[in-house]
């Protein structure tokens, strides 16, 4: 790993950097903030953080003001970058699709297969890499926003016993069936909705293991009619007796703005359950 930077924040340390990553075959950048408990010696659980369309590493880190909270409560804050990037990773004429806009899968079809496994990414090799090289212990939970909160959800869903918890803001629930998702997979992963299935909340829901989660939505979201549809997670989590708590907050759209007003909401309860899973 190359260090790209490093700032004192509120006792811990929020530093940059980048590496050789083997699951998109590109060099990737990703942050972490390390909160003062980790200068005593201490090992802190990590939560790991999945940012939307256009967003870096950096989006999170600079607009949420997650720092405070998280030294407050020793809890370790690790931010990906949403994609590859880079010379010769192929890319779209589009915001929401191509460098910037992963969804967090592993692409199956050319070109976007050579470097776009973004699942394998976020769920296998960071976590290695963070916890081999970090004062963190083996404790995990996770969030996001917008298409990182498709990719919190799902990634939780598909993956019981490795997150204590998983939280979003403003998520894509259920991709498959809105525009930016279908879009998404149908490039990505094929005209084969089976393909698509395992890469949709909704869907993973009706089979996966139950897990706290809890999911924040503006009402005055200028995407969450098309695009969102908080409504069908909950629609899907009534099936199951699903530990969901969704709330709709009145007045708030799809900004960082948003995500600030809360986000300490969501630290204190990822906090609680890490601690609830010893």
């Amino acid at each position: 790993m190359e260090l790209l930077s490093s700032q004192r924040a509120f006792g811990g340390w929020h530093k940059r950097y980048r590496h050789q990553s083997a699951s998109t075959g590109t060099v990737m950048t990703f942050a972490i903030y390390l909160p003062p408990q980790t200068a005593q010696g201490d090992k802190v659980p990590v939560l790991y953080w999945l940012s939307g369309l256009t967003c870096t590493d950096d989006n999170f880190a600079t607009k949420a003001g997650a720092q405070r909270v998280a030294a407050e409560l020793g809890l370790a804050l690790v931010m990906p970058d949403t994609s590859p990037r880079g010379e010769g990773v192929a890319d779209a004429d589009r915001y929401d699709l191509g460098q910037g806009a992963g969804f967090y899968v592993n692409a199956t079809q050319a070109p976007w297969s050579t470097h776009y496994r973004m699942y394998d990414y976020v769920v296998d090799e960071l976590p290695a890499l963070v916890e081999g090289n970090f004062p963190v212990s083996g404790k995990r939970a996770i969030s996001g926003h917008s298409m990182g909160g498709h990719g919190a959800l799902m990634v939780a869903l598909r993956n019981p016993g490795r997150y204590a918890s998983v939280s979003a803001f403003s998520p894509i629930v259920n991709p498959a069936a809105v525009p930016w998702g279908q879009l998404a997979f149908s490039t990505y992963l094929g005209e084969d909705r089976a393909a698509w299935a395992a890469y949709d909340s909704c869907q993973l829901l009706a089979t996966a293991q139950p897990l706290p989660t809890l999911v924040d939505q503006g009402e005055q979201d200028s995407f969450k009619p098309e695009q969102l549809q908080p409504e069908a997670l909950q629609l899907a989590a009534s099936k199951r007796d699903w530990p969901l708590t969704l709330r709709l907050q009145p007045g708030y759209d799809h900004s960082y703005y948003f995500v600030a007003s809360f986000i300490e909401d969501h630290l204190r309860f990822h906090a609680a359950n890490l601690v609830a899973a010893g």
